[in-house]
């Protein structure tokens, strides 16, 4: 194989680990500005609600956006929110977030000398936040200029590891499957997804994530690990 591209995951594996033990508090935080009287109800609720939503990645792959999330928790729970008003609750859910999230120190010189091989890099993002959440972070820490095809879930119909998502990160690439690297941490969503797609898949190891029956065709623990595999690769493909 050639490669003409290299597709990034983003939490876990351009950013540091993510830990879910706060989400409790965040939605606390959503439902106290949505409907103070209710708080405990319905932060219970749409902490549900997300749990069942990220559970279908594992079954049918539906993606879901995080204001589809918040209209379907008004409606089941009876609450007269306008949308400005679920406009401002996600507001104060990505808020929350902004501070608890940060890149790894290497991406940055990473994708810089990935690019500099003369690859395209491509980030393809199992997510319900908005495009503009994410880019504002990419931006933040400077990797966003290094990047040159950004994809969404939350805009798309399935979720990694539906061939669909992939096949979307790889049109607005403009390349072939099997021209084309995978990089992230989770095996099922992940390498399994890519794999099946005919793309050659890195797993960036994370004890933290569930396990899965497959074989990447390597696996690092820091990302400048990467380089010297991409340089193997470009200089004998076989």
């Amino acid at each position: 194989m050639t490669v003409d591209a290299i597709v990034f995951d983003w939490g876990g594996t351009l950013t540091l680990p993510i830990t879910l033990d706060e989400l409790d508090e965040l939605w606390h935080v959503v439902a106290r500005h949505i409907a103070p009287d209710r708080e405990d109800e319905v932060a219970a609720h749409m902490a549900r609600v997300e749990a069942e939503c990220w559970a279908r990645v594992n079954t049918d792959q539906k993606a879901f956006s995080l204001g589809a999330l918040l209209e379907r928790c008004s409606e089941e729970l009876g609450m007269d929110a306008t949308g400005a008003l679920l406009e401002e609750a996600a507001a104060h859910h990505l808020d929350w977030w902004t501070p608890r999230i940060a890149h790894d120190p290497d991406a940055a010189p990473t994708l810089a000398a990935l690019k500099g091989e003369g690859v395209r890099i491509g980030l393809l993002s199992n997510t319900h936040w908005p495009r503009s959440f994410h880019e504002n972070f990419l931006e933040r820490e400077g990797l966003v200029e290094f990047i040159d095809v950004r994809c969404y879930t939350s805009e798309m119909a399935h979720t990694k590891p539906h061939p669909e998502a992939f096949r979307t990160v790889l049109r607005e690439l403009d390349v072939k499957a099997t021209d084309a690297v995978f990089v992230g941490d989770r095996l099922y969503d992940d390498i399994f997804g890519a794999k099946a797609l005919g793309m050659k898949a890195v797993h960036r190891r994370d004890r933290g994530v569930p396990d899965y029956d497959v074989q990447p065709d390597a696996v690092i623990d820091r990302l400048p690990e990467l380089i010297p595999l991409v340089d193997k690769w470009l200089t004998d493909p076989s």
